[in-house]
């Protein structure tokens, strides 16, 4: 049987932990003020729940000897027995219960602070920390002075009867040379703002003059009283003005009883780039628990900012962020459904507000309408899409046109555009994130109408034929372009279509175009990448340059063709290649920049010939 052997106490470097705390668990120095304000919110709630007369003060001094500050409340209070207890003790919570004892589980929700590790932040600011308290819960008890320095010492003294008038406690900081700026009093004052602003209780700041200045201002305006609708929305947006420094485009109030959430999502005015989340302000029982929460809402509402006070979120162990958990997964669906319900409010009763919501963030709630069919149908007048008849909406244009076809990228709308318009289909830019999907969900809401993906082929079904004896007149152009266009991998048409004022379309598709691609690199490759490379080729269609026989060009160059120098209609029909690639709009490879350069100079030349003294000769003699 073995012996037991004697416990063990573990011993603690403060020194250490004060490191681990300011590198590693808190963000910046500036805790230290909030951890004080929080101890001092903590101290008069236990309080009030002695005496609900009891006065509730928070007065913080700058400007003390040697730089330090004081923070003064009107707390519970400590007995010496408390504090051998809780200031002595690393780790173990003050919170007390309804009856005053120290004890955390009856009355825990009342209080922010839970993890008793709050009075160690102030030494990354302190060399030393001084507390001084009278317990309310023992009045004739003597007042206490507790002493704690870095190097991990502390003492602890009575007061003589009388020192400390009232229940409360005191709480000094000298500052660390390396602290001593966070508190100066200019950034004493800017903390306790930042942390304490929807406080319940009195906070003010006491320069070493004697001036004060109020830091919160209470109750938080939306559960203030107002007037009117109007003045309430007026004050509403102020404050996001204040808080964000722009001015709302609208406000949408936030309530969630479950966890005590009151506040209010402030709606961007200019439009935001879905990864860049803002920043939301959340408020545990009014001290700032982290004005970066972006956990808050769900991703595609990135175009509101909130500001919340919640009682029954679960901070993190530096309260600083939220504790992800089921609580706040169902605060976030909350919220969105909140979101919603605006957006439905203002489909139905409010459409100028609508239409400038929608003017900035209809990106973001085109991300919302591919998951929320409800949603689509009810926004789908009012959301706009590039179409072959301008920026108009998805509705309008669907009945305008029962079959809709829909592009897969920018280039292959531009490609088409001029055209499809003129020969009456109907096309859909979806080249831009989200619109392809939603245009394809259209049918769900639209019965009736047919979706499809545009195809090159579609919009040279819809061209109409040249009359045969037309094309076989242009039968000598034809066989010279066609030539032309064959080193260029391209195919030659003769369509007639409108405008009349374009007089060659170049029609592609991404598979041809990727097969060119994949030859150009082959050809500059070694044996191993081309080989690799060419078993990726595809026998995809080549591109189409479709001539207009509508245009007065084509026609005339198609009359010269059997006399005319054939030079200059092969020059004539790299132009038209050229100018047809720049109508496409797709990037231009160096093989093209060298084509359009060629064609031009050489028809600066033979324009330069054709206006110089001909002497009896034609430019085809003088060439």
């Amino acid at each position: 049987m073995t012996s037991s052997e004697p416990g063990h106490t573990f011993q603690v470097d403060l020194r250490g932990l004060v490191d681990l705390l300011s590198h590693h668990l808190y963000s910046s120095p500036k805790v230290y003020l909030r951890e004080l304000m929080q101890n001092a919110v903590d101290a008069i709630t236990a309080r009030r729940l002695l005496d609900p007369a009891a006065p509730t003060r928070i007065t913080i001094r700058t400007g003390a000897v040697g730089g330090g500050i004081t923070v003064e409340d009107t707390g519970v209070g400590l007995t010496e027995a408390d504090v051998h207890t809780f200031l002595a003790t690393i780790g173990r919570s003050s919170k007390r219960n309804a009856d005053g004892d120290l004890d955390l589980s009856a009355a825990r929700s009342d209080f922010i602070g839970q993890f008793g590790i709050g009075l160690l932040a102030c030494f990354v600011v302190a060399d030393e920390i001084t507390v001084v308290s009278r317990s309310a819960k023992e009045p004739g008890a003597p007042a206490v002075e507790w002493r704690g320095r870095s190097d991990g010492t502390y003492s602890i003294r009575a007061l003589p009867a009388g020192t400390v008038p009232q229940p409360g406690t005191t709480v000094t900081l000298t500052p660390r040379a390396d602290g001593s700026e966070w508190l100066e009093p200019g950034n004493v004052l800017q903390l306790a703002r930042h942390f304490g602003s929807l406080l319940r209780y009195d906070v003010t700041v006491v320069d070493r003059h004697g001036d004060s200045s109020r830091v919160n201002d209470t109750p938080p305006v939306w559960e203030r009283a107002h007037p009117s609708p109007f003045a309430r929305r007026e004050a509403l947006a102020d404050y996001g003005k204040a808080v964000f420094d722009f001015a709302p485009l609208d406000t949408i109030d936030l309530d969630i009883p479950l966890v005590g959430l009151k506040g209010v999502a402030f709606v961007l005015p200019t439009p935001a780039h879905p990864t860049r989340r803002s920043g939301n302000r959340v408020h545990l029982k009014g001290m700032l628990l982290s004005d970066q929460a972006t956990e808050l809402v769900p991703d595609w509402a990135f175009f509101v900012a909130c500001v919340v006070d919640t009682t029954g979120l679960r901070p993190t162990a530096s309260r600083e962020a939220l504790y992800e958990d089921e609580t706040l997964a169902a605060v976030r669906d909350a919220i969105g459904d909140r979101v919603r319900q605006w957006l439905t409010g203002l489909a139905a009763s409010d459409l100028a507000t609508l239409r400038r919501f929608l003017d900035v963030h209809h990106l973001a709630v085109k991300a919302l309408a591919r998951y929320d069919d409800e949603l689509l149908a009810l926004l789908l007048p009012w959301l706009p899409f590039e179409t072959t008849d301008g920026q108009v909406t998805l509705d309008e244009f669907a009945r305008a046109h029962p079959t809709v076809l829909v592009t897969q990228t920018v280039e292959e709308f531009r490609q088409v555009s001029s055209v499809a318009s003129a020969a009456g289909l109907g096309v859909i830019n979806g080249g831009y994130v989200y619109d392809r999907e939603l245009v394809h969900k259209l049918p769900q809401i639209r019965p009736g109408v047919t979706v499809a993906d545009l195809d090159p082929e579609t919009v040279t079904a819809h061209l109409d034929s040249v009359d045969p004896a037309a094309e076989l007149a242009a039968a000598p152009f034809l066989a010279r372009a066609r030539a032309v266009a064959d080193r260029l991998d391209t195919d030659v048409a003769l369509r007639a279509f409108q405008p009349v004022g374009v007089p060659a379309m170049l029609v592609d598709n991404r598979e041809a175009r990727h097969d060119r691609r994949r030859a150009e690199l082959s050809a500059g490759a070694d044996d191993l990448w081309a080989g690799i490379l060419g078993s990726l080729s595809s026998q995809a269609p080549r591109a189409q340059l479709i001539l207009n026989h509508f245009n007065p060009l084509i026609r005339k160059l198609a009359e010269l063709a059997a006399t005319a120098d054939p030079q200059l209609s092969e020059t004539a029909i790299e132009a038209l290649y050229g100018q047809a690639l720049l109508l496409s709009r797709r990037p231009l490879r160096p093989s093209d920049h060298a084509l359009l350069n060629r064609s031009f100079l050489g028809l600066l030349e033979y324009a330069a010939q054709s206006a110089a003294p001909t002497n009896g000769a034609t430019p085809e003699e003088k060439r």
